[in-house]
């Protein structure tokens, strides 16, 4: 008899610690608490920029510099992201980098493993700064195709 596979989680992580904050969160909810049967299948998608974006108009003579820079970076993030999963017992995890928007990225990363749920995490911005920047979890919200769970890390009362 074959087994059902388990639905896909998808969670974006980056350097940020609100994408810490998110997968930290979610692993505590449905993952640490369900060892060893998780409900979900879970995997770890992080978006490297390209070099052109990064650097806007800068000379070519510097892309190679900064592709250095920025994979250097996807391996920190993904490394931070796998010692966080092992601390809560959560080892059996798919990790992807993919080069592009963090917004088509993580789409595209929902489509191709038909993702039931999509976790990010927010960076809290305001109505202005997030019209200026884009908010990677308002574009997810309106154009991924599962549900979309959006983790705010809380604001610490001073």
């Amino acid at each position: 008899m074959a087994t059902a596979e388990k639905p896909v989680m998808v969670v974006g992580i980056d350097e940020s610690e609100h994408s810490s904050y998110a997968l930290q969160w979610t692993l505590d909810r449905f993952f640490a608490a369900f060892a060893p049967n998780f409900p979900f299948k879970l995997i770890l998608v992080h978006a490297k920029p390209t070099p052109t974006s990064a650097v806007g108009l800068a000379g070519p003579e510097v892309l190679p510099f900064v592709d250095s820079d920025l994979r250097r970076i996807a391996a920190r993030v993904i490394e931070k992201a796998k010692e966080v999963c092992a601390s809560k017992g959560v080892n059996d995890v798919l990790v992807e980098v993919m080069e592009g928007d963090a917004r088509n990225v993580l789409c595209e990363t929902v489509e191709k493993h038909h993702a039931s749920v999509l976790v990010v995490g927010s960076h809290g911005y305001g109505a202005i700064k997030r019209a200026v920047l884009g908010s990677v979890s308002d574009y997810c919200a309106h154009h991924a195709h599962c549900s979309v769970m959006i983790v705010k890390k809380p604001k610490i009362k001073h």
